[in-house]
């Protein structure tokens, strides 16, 4: 069988490990975004796939965009029988859906067909999903409503963005695997998605990030869980701005206002609790703008917040 990949960041990078292994010698080839300039001195990045392909010694390409002036040369000198898709970030045309006689299948991180779109794991979390996984699709035109191949869930009532994120990678490398050799040997079946059912996981927007003590507990601490470690979920004091990595609902009610400190103390790794409109909140690390990631107690030691101050 001849392999096609298309994919981008980390979570494309640990399917490609996952088919590498099983198919050691049928990947022709792998399609990747551009390099991009990252971190301060702007230097050209590659992304992750591009550079396990390459380690891989697998041939990697890098079109602009997948018009067929741009692109149909490459795919013809690939002559996939399968593209299998994961986290590539661009619409694919017509004349790729149509080319491999195995078609062009995807990975795709939640049960579908909930949050379909850009950004299901993050939107997931923030809903507060106890449950969560990974979808094998067929692709059609559309986002992310092509027929469902087989699922896979798992806990996801613990764990932050990264740790949820590298679970859901694993399991949807183990099922892309198991997918595509039903498809091989003509024994997948594929079931329509119910339309009705489905709901839709847009792009991640800076203002998703801003902390709002207003609302309960549990919506705060989802919020934190689903932006950390990076880019972290936002808030401001009078030292300055914070990005909130890790906290923790606690079965308390609240003293005082939505926002403001409830118990302060420095000892050992530091005790900072915070009123939400429900309940309290137990915040254990945070990023003080500038700084690195720190513990409770140092941000305290730090002088970077009193009994008195508030979270806007």
């Amino acid at each position: 069988m001849r392999i096609l990949f298309m994919g981008t960041p980390e979570f494309a990078r640990t399917a490609l490990f996952a088919i590498r292994e099983a198919y050691p010698d049928e990947i022709v080839g792998v399609i990747t975004r551009q390099d991009t300039p990252k971190n301060r001195g702007h230097a050209m990045t590659p992304p992750p796939v591009k550079t396990a392909a390459l380690e891989m010694g697998i041939p990697v390409y890098q079109p602009a965009n997948l018009k067929e002036e741009n692109f149909r040369d490459i795919l013809l000198e690939m002559n996939p029988d399968i593209i299998v898709v994961v986290a590539y970030g661009r619409i694919l045309p017509s004349y790729v859906l149509e080319y491999p006689r195995f078609g062009c299948i995807n990975i795709h991180g939640s049960i579908l067909p909930k949050y379909r779109g850009a950004a299901p794991i993050q939107r997931a979390i923030l809903a507060g999903e106890k449950e969560m996984g990974v979808t094998i699709i067929k692709m059609a035109e559309g986002i992310d409503t092509g027929d469902m191949y087989a699922k896979a869930s798992m806990d996801s009532s613990e764990g932050n963005f990264e740790e949820i994120h590298d679970r859901l990678a694993e399991l949807g490398g183990k099922l892309v695997v198991e997918t595509m050799e039903k498809i091989f040997n003509g024994t997948a079946s594929a079931e329509p998605q119910d339309d009705a059912l489905s709901t839709y996981a847009s792009k991640i927007e800076k203002a998703d990030r801003i902390l709002d003590f207003s609302e309960t507990a549990e919506t705060i601490v989802n919020k934190i869980r689903a932006f950390s470690p990076i880019p972290g979920a936002e808030a401001k004091l009078p030292s300055g701005k914070v990005k909130i990595t890790s906290a923790v609902c606690l079965d308390e009610a609240p003293e005082g206002e939505p926002g403001t400190v409830a118990a302060l103390s420095a000892k050992g790794t530091g005790l900072l609790t915070v009123n939400a409109v429900d309940a309290k909140i137990r915040i254990e690390r945070l990023i003080p703008e500038g700084k690195k990631e720190m513990s409770a107690g140092d941000f305290i030691r730090g002088r970077r917040i009193t009994q008195s101050d508030r979270f806007e």
